[in-house]
């Protein structure tokens, strides 16, 4: 019995740690595309959307190559990543477009704000 009640916990606990990895994403993308020119995210929606997007993404690409979508922590490589996921979002969300430029100042910014947001460790 002991053990369904810690399995049901367990499953609580992910359901809410991807929750707050979504909100999270959609903060830190909120705040990039307020200080990058070239950016635009036309409405709550969409910036909801390309918080799932970019989620899933980056999950995808951790899990077949082992490297991780982040600005920092991750060097050149990640940095690169960063810019990649955040231009190619826009070919999946209506109302997501961003420049090339935008991206590569985008990832600087997404970068530096999800330093400063607590998250995981």
């Amino acid at each position: 019995m002991e053990e369904n009640q810690v399995q049901s916990r367990s499953n609580t606990s992910t359901v809410w740690q991807v929750v707050g990895r979504l909100i999270t994403a959609a903060i830190v993308l909120a705040i990039t595309a307020f200080f990058t020119p070239g950016f635009q995210i036309n409405n709550i929606w969409t910036l909801a959307a390309a918080a799932i997007v970019l989620t899933v993404i980056d999950f995808l690409i951790t899990k077949f190559t082992g490297l991780h979508a982040s600005a920092f922590g991750k060097g050149f490589v990640g940095f690169v990543l960063a810019a990649v996921v955040l231009y190619v979002t826009q070919y999946f969300v209506a109302g997501y477009t961003i420049s090339w430029m935008a991206a590569i100042v985008g990832a600087l910014v997404y970068g530096v704000v999800d330093y400063f947001l607590p998250g995981e460790a």
